[in-house]
Order: structure tokens, then C-alpha cells, then sequence
């Protein structure tokens, strides 16, 4: 994908944030938007989409985080989520040094190769495909530094299948910032275009959803 507009960083942006705001839920036991876990984590193994908008199944499939992307850049009237920020913070910085690691890449081609021939026998979010999902999370992403800590319940952290879906949605994520950067997004371009940024996301919410 060569495209470079608004509308393509707008929905790759919005989909770091729904697959983080996914990781939180996730890591406190809150409910969240089957349908949005499904589009996020499918946006992982969608490594050929002709379009930013095919990667998430279509606007609808980013629409928690077009809403939240507005949320988080502009609104005079919530608070910007911390604990988000910092995650977001993090993974951006996190993409740049995997951008410069060709054999982590490679591996993390091997390891989406690998999910969407699962795909063939089991749906996205079985326990088989999200448990090899954060294996190649915890090969790839997770041997750099810094890591993300997530916070959440002590309890459900240590169960093995709230830990491998969550490493599941980090990857989705990473590959939202693999994608936004491809679209030309940068840390100083989200600083001083912002306010374009969330109108982006509210025009995108008002003519698709």
C-alpha cells in the first residue's frame, strides 16, 4: 500500500488504539465489543490488503477507536485515558527499533504465516491460534526494550489464556503502528496534527458507521 492520506492514517491510528483499549479490558475483565476483537485481531494476518480499509473488514472495524481516537487527541470534555497514553508511547517507540530488525520481522512474517494456515481449521480467536499469536509476540516484539507492562487484575493476568490473548492484541497493535507509519504517520506529525487527525475520525464516523 502506497496510499498516504488522512483517511488511511486515521483508521491505522484508530486501530493502535481500539487494540490497546482491547488489552485493557481484557486485563481487568471488562466487557468489550466482540466484533471489534474479531476485526483486530483479523487486522494481524491481513499482511496483503489492497487497502488500509480492507485490513479491518472496513470503517466499522475500527469504530471503538475512531471514538476513541477523538476522545484521547481532542475532547474538551473526558480526559485523555493515562494508562492508554503510555502504552501508546511505548509501542510507537518499540516500532521504530522493530522497523530496524530484519530478522525479527522475518520472524514475525513466519508467525502470521503459520496463524492464517490455523485459520483453516479454527476461528481468530480460539485458544490454539491466540496462543501461537502471542508466542510470536513474546519471540519478536516482547525481547525488546522497553516492554510493555500491562497493568490489570493480578489474578487474571496469570491465567494463560488472558495472557496469550493479551500479547494477541499488543501484536494487532504493533501492526496498526507498522501500518500507520507506512502511511506516513509520525510522532511529530500526531503532536502538531491532531485536531486534523480526530476530525478525520469524525468525518470517517458520520459517513460509514
Amino acid at each position: 500500500m502506497t496510499r498516504k492520506n488522512d483517511k488511511d492514517r486515521a483508521l491505522a491510528f484508530a486501530g493502535i488504539l481500539q487494540a490497546l483499549q482491547l488489552v485493557q479490558s481484557t486485563a481487568y475483565g471488562k466487557p468489550y465489543d466482540l466484533e471489534a476483537i474479531q476485526s483486530t485481531l483479523t487486522s494481524i494476518l491481513r499482511i496483503d490488503a489492497a487497502t488500509v480499509e480492507d485490513v479491518y473488514g472496513g470503517v466499522a472495524g475500527v469504530k471503538s477507536g475512531l471514538r476513541l481516537l477523538k476522545t484521547q487527541l481532542m475532547s474538551d470534555k473526558q480526559k485523555p485515558d493515562s494508562e492508554l497514553s503510555h502504552y501508546l508511547l511505548v509501542l510507537l517507540h518499540l516500532e521504530r527499533k522493530l522497523s530496524k530488525r530484519a530478522d525479527l520481522m522475518d520472524k514475525l512474517t513466519q508467525g502470521i504465516e503459520r496463524a492464517q494456515k490455523q485459520l483453516e481449521h479454527f476461528d481468530i480467536s480460539h485458544t490454539n491460534v491466540l496462543a501461537g499469536l502471542a508466542d510470536t509476540y513474546a519471540q519478536t516484539i516482547s525481547t525488546l526494550q522497553p516492554r510493555i507492562m500491562v497493568k490489570g487484575e493480578p489474578t487474571r493476568l496469570t491465567e494463560a489464556g488472558v495472557a496469550n490473548q493479551i500479547r494477541a492484541l499488543l501484536l494487532a497493535a504493533m501492526r496498526s503502528a507498522v501500518l500507520w507509519r507506512q502511511c506516513g504517520g509520525t510522532r511529530l506529525g500526531l503532536l502538531l496534527g491532531r485536531r486534523k487527525l480526530a476530525g478525520t475520525a469524525a468525518i470517517l464516523l458520520q459517513n460509514n458507521i
